[in-house]
């Protein structure tokens, strides 16, 4: 490999998750452009962690369920800082609804599925071509990935936020989809569910959850932090595990595992 560094573009990279995602990657060598809805103080931020890093940063501002602006948007990540070799698909948003699942109502549904399913699809593919129309890829050293963010919820169900679940199931299947399709260009993908990770989005549910994480409702009795997901986005973004593709990686501190 070269050691020149690579490019990564972090969708929803402002803050939160993707802001630790950003940062882990800076440290693993790579110059980092965030794509967020809006360029605000968090934004500003975000770009000097990237730089403190050593690394180049870049803001694309652009909304990925927007269909007609995606072209332009990854042509603008592409201006920023040359080609990309690797995209997290971070972007996403919660259920605006949390209830009876029988009384879910469309615009809470379709919201999900145009962002984390729809929008993530599309931009998926925009990134996928400009990817492999730079060059040809190695099947047996792959060393370019696209890593999508889902959910434990990809799998566990949980009726109160049925259309959440939906959506990032989806996303699940995304990933094993793009993994059998980009393969043969050299091009790694993985799937990550978080847990009960502590951020702006799980601010309103903490007291909720805070008690369960506090009585060993999970293996590692402890709220996940961004980090961890950076962490594990560093990773398989550098290629330290060559030989995987179509994977799932649970970072949730054993939430995932069934117990009776």
């Amino acid at each position: 490999m070269s050691d020149a560094r690579k490019v990564a573009l972090v969708t929803g990279g402002r803050r939160g998750i993707g802001r630790a995602v950003a940062f882990a990657l800076a440290g693993h060598g790579f110059d980092v452009v965030i794509n967020d809805v809006a360029r605000d103080q968090s934004a500003e931020e975000t770009l000097e962690g990237i730089a403190s890093r050593g690394a180049r940063g870049a803001f694309v501002q652009g909304d990925i369920a927007n269909l007609n602006k995606q072209e332009r948007l990854v042509s603008d990540v592409w201006d920023a800082l040359g080609p990309v070799s690797c995209l997290v698909n971070n972007a996403g948003v919660q259920t605006a609804f949390r209830g009876d699942m029988l009384n879910v109502p469309p615009e809470s549904l379709d919201r999900l599925l145009d962002v984390n399913v729809r929008g993530t699809f599309f931009l998926t593919q925009h990134v996928a071509r400009r990817m492999i129309a730079d060059r040809s890829g190695d099947l047996t050293h792959p060393d370019r990935s696209i890593i999508f963010i889902s959910s434990g919820n990809a799998v566990i169900a949980t009726p109160a936020q049925a259309d959440y679940c939906i959506s990032k199931a989806g996303i699940s299947m995304m990933s094993s989809l793009y993994a059998l399709r980009l393969a043969e260009h050299g091009i790694a993908v993985h799937e990550i569910r978080p847990g009960i990770i502590r951020t702006d989005m799980t601010a309103d549910v903490f007291d909720k959850y805070d008690g369960w994480v506090k009585s060993r409702g999970f293996p590692q009795a402890r709220w996940g932090e961004a980090e961890d997901i950076g962490r594990t986005v560093g990773v398989l973004a550098a290629g330290l595990l060559p030989y995987v593709t179509g994977g799932a990686y649970h970072v949730d501190g054993g939430m995932h595992i069934r117990r009776t």
